[in-house]
């Protein structure tokens, strides 16, 4: 899949989406992440993309013309599935939508900055509107890196261990079950007298025994943190 991420700080966002998992993913040739500076489309010879919003509000919002013609000159090379505005009033990105984007061909993702952008590139060429959570970001940088992780790291093929992405938390609506590695006997730095060992279960080498202790395990942990997720509609 591609990616395009479009933004006024393309430094912030360089170094992260080349490194890790998404940089393996690109080097597999599973993935394509492309960002884009904002402000080489401006038409403004001083390269400014933002103004103030009419009607007095306080703040500054990026402009039509740039986005419009970013946007314009991507769509021109190829078809995009999604393109998506990073905004703290959009549906709230979760692991479902991750799926589901990662299932995508193309997509754009639009970074907010400053107060926002221009509503008529909402109205008229967004197509999916994003929050990562209920707070304000300074720019929506922040929240593209999160989503392009997370929609990448669960194409086949991204993670070695195919297992592993699906057993992560969110997957099935269900927090992830504790994990431990070695040593299964473990004395703490500050009281070396105290042992913290690991349950017995995962050193018995029965795979459907623990296959159940982790499902256990995993719902005790959703309903005492996240009984949310097992809400349903």
């Amino acid at each position: 899949m591609r990616i395009d991420i479009i933004t006024v700080l393309p430094e912030m966002l360089s170094g992260f989406v080349n490194e890790s998992i998404l940089g393996r993913a690109q080097k597999k040739g599973l993935a394509e992440i492309h960002v884009h500076n904002l402000r080489d489309y401006t038409a403004d010879k001083w390269r400014r993309v933002d103004d103030y919003p009419y009607g007095g509000a306080a703040g500054m919002l990026i402009q039509c013309q740039p986005l419009d013609a970013c946007i314009s000159a991507l769509k021109a090379q190829r078809h995009y599935d999604e393109i998506i505005f990073t905004a703290p009033d959009g549906e709230t990105f979760n692991q479902g939508m991750a799926n589901e984007l990662s299932l995508k061909e193309n997509i754009i993702i639009i970074c907010g900055h400053y107060k926002g952008i221009d509503y008529r590139i909402r109205e008229h060429l967004v197509t999916r509107e994003v929050s990562i959570g209920d707070y304000v970001l300074t720019g929506g940088e922040l929240a593209a890196a999160v989503m392009a992780d997370s929609i990448v790291r669960v194409i086949p093929g991204v993670i070695g261990d195919v297992e592993s992405a699906l057993s992560d938390s969110f997957q099935d609506n269900l927090l992830e079950p504790p994990v431990y590695t070695r040593p299964a006997e473990y004395h703490p730095i500050d009281n070396p007298d105290e042992t913290w060992g690991i349950p017995e279960i995962l050193l018995s080498g029965h795979e459907a025994k623990i296959k159940d202790w982790e499902m256990e395990q995993a719902l005790e942990r959703t309903k005492r943190l996240r009984p949310d997720l097992l809400e349903t509609e």
